[in-house]
């Protein structure tokens, strides 16, 4: 049974560690900040050249801004970890009486309280500098985020659990493992435009579902439920499995001995 005292402790931890981490506060402001400025920018000079003005814009801005959910859960869990790696601190915590499932119930408690700072910093500058409103959406914004905080959790602890593995040797992929899904999840392009392999990929990949369903209700003005549901069908499952997958790599870890990660 999970002490949430504990949850508690590490969540605290965490958040004394941003309190001293300005490299976490860059990633949470900055460069959500840059990636709107430049892409908006570039979204408004599309438009020039084109009279669809608003498909063009609030396209690139979707994709930045929703993307965001993904991202910053994803990277919150494996960054966490790999801060208990770098600094020498994991086997000072997995002597504690803290639990794997504690330890998962905090990672993503901060993950999500980061990202819902991340999302309404970043949808609050898209309102101000482009008048894009992310509650055009309505009541589909919620399942909308939903979704995509599954995915993000559900390749967290996927990477989470190599990361536990294998150590810092393989710390690259905190930056890179969700990105690898990107391209096939359709942030800023249609997938029809992608080619015929690709297509069979992005089948798998839950985003993939959301941000279509996204553009159609911007060019058509309605969200296809089909689209929802394909979504979470897939999702639920792969978050399932990436948490047996990381509670799996996180026994076996410990067996051969956690020194050697540090």
């Amino acid at each position: 049974m999970i002490n949430f005292n504990r949850v508690f402790a590490m969540v605290y931890r965490y958040a004394i560690y941003l309190k001293h981490n300005w490299d976490r506060l860059s990633d949470m402001f900055y460069w959500p900040a840059l990636d709107l400025f430049i892409w908006g920018l570039t979204g408004l000079y599309l438009a020039t050249l084109n009279a669809n003005h608003k498909e063009y814009i609030f396209i690139i801005l979707n994709g930045l801004i929703f993307w965001i959910i993904i991202w910053r859960v994803q990277y919150e869990i494996n960054v966490n970890i790999l801060s208990e790696i770098w600094d020498k601190n994991l086997i000072n915590i997995l002597a504690s009486p803290l639990t794997a499932w504690e330890w998962v119930t905090s990672l993503v408690f901060v993950g999500f309280i980061k990202m819902i700072i991340s999302l309404t910093f970043s949808a609050t500058l898209s309102l101000i500098f482009y008048h894009y409103n992310i509650l055009i959406y309505g009541f589909y914004l919620f399942p909308i985020i939903v979704s995509l905080l599954l995915f993000g959790w559900a390749s967290g602890f996927l990477v989470a659990g190599f990361i536990i593995r294998f150590g810092a040797k393989i710390q690259t992929l905190a930056w890179t493992g969700v990105a690898l899904f990107a391209p096939f999840a359709a942030l800023y392009y249609p997938l029809s435009i992608l080619p015929d392999w690709a297509k069979k990929v992005a089948l798998f990949v839950p985003p993939s579902y959301i941000f279509e369903g996204m553009r159609t209700m911007l060019f058509k003005g309605y969200f296809p439920i089909d689209k929802l549901v394909i979504g979470f069908a897939l999702n639920i499952p792969y978050l399932l499995l990436s948490l047996w997958f990381f509670v799996f790599m996180f026994n076996k870890s410990k067996k051969l001995g956690l020194g050697r990660l540090i």
